[in-house]
């Protein structure tokens, strides 16, 4: 099993912890390409006009003061430093040590400055998102050669359960011979069955989680889908805002012509 996380936009900046360098990142190869990410970033949050070309507004203005920062700087595994809804729901910096280590193995999240990270990895807090950045261009087309050579041969012959959104899914797309299923969350209203937002990254979440601590990982779509309905009846989260629970009503599998297939996720 290869689980495929997308990077929580909120992170929490470690103030102690060991000085960040790249060689204590897992997945080496791409060293060389995080690097040059790392120096380009640098650059262009130095700038006058850096909050314009980074896409973020006034507010996160000491996140971006940071991105100059990043070497030497402290760090804290990538589990605790990722700090959205999803990673909150997966509750990966608090699993028991053989769901922990079945993470580090099992669980990578891509990112637009790391390429991938393990939960285990240590990283900094920074601001960047898959988009363009000036010098590099367009994030996913540039990781794309590099995150193929680093992680084809880990993903062919397994499940990989995709839970990231299209932005970082254009960065990587997993082998031909691997078994490569996207998470897809919806709701019914008025008999169309409609994908929903906030609530599908706690969902995706929650099944992460699941998948790490129930006894096996699964090797297929079939198993995986055996593993999601362990979940169908079962409180996956509650509402922000009215606090109603909602429910894992259905789970289903679907085939494509192209790309991945779909493990849809009916919620009350």
């Amino acid at each position: 099993m290869l689980v495929l996380l997308p990077p929580s936009e909120g992170k929490t900046a470690p103030t102690t912890g060991a000085p960040f360098t790249l060689e204590k990142l897992s997945h080496p190869t791409l060293n060389a390409h995080r690097r040059a990410v790392l120096d380009v970033l640098a650059d262009v949050s130095a700038r006058p006009d850096a909050l314009e070309l980074l896409g973020v507004g006034a507010g996160v203005a000491s996140d971006v003061e940071r991105n100059l920062h990043l070497d030497g700087a402290p760090t804290a595994p990538a589990s605790s430093v990722y700090t959205g809804v999803l990673y909150a729901a997966a509750g990966l910096d608090a699993l028991r040590p053989a769901a922990a280590e079945r993470a580090d193995r099992s669980v990578l999240t891509i990112s637009a400055l790391w390429g991938a990270v393990a939960p285990g990895d240590l990283i900094p807090a920074y601001r960047l998102s898959m988009g363009t950045l000036p010098g590099l261009g367009k994030l996913a087309t540039t990781w794309r050669p590099h995150l193929s050579g680093a992680l084809d041969a880990r993903a062919g012959g397994d499940v990989v359960v995709d839970c990231r959104s299209a932005p970082y899914a254009a960065a990587w797309k997993p082998p031909a011979d691997a078994d490569w299923v996207a998470v897809k969350v919806v709701r019914e209203v008025a008999g169309v069955r409609k994908v929903v937002s906030h609530n599908a990254k706690h969902t995706r979440g929650v099944l992460t989680g699941h998948l790490l601590q129930r006894p096996g990982e699964p090797t297929s779509a079939d198993e995986l889908l055996k593993a999601t309905e362990e979940l169908v009846g079962t409180t996956v989260g509650t509402e922000v805002g009215s606090g109603l629970h909602y429910t894992l009503l259905e789970a289903g599998l679907s085939a494509s012509g192209r790309g991945p297939r779909t493990l849809e996720l009916l919620i009350s």
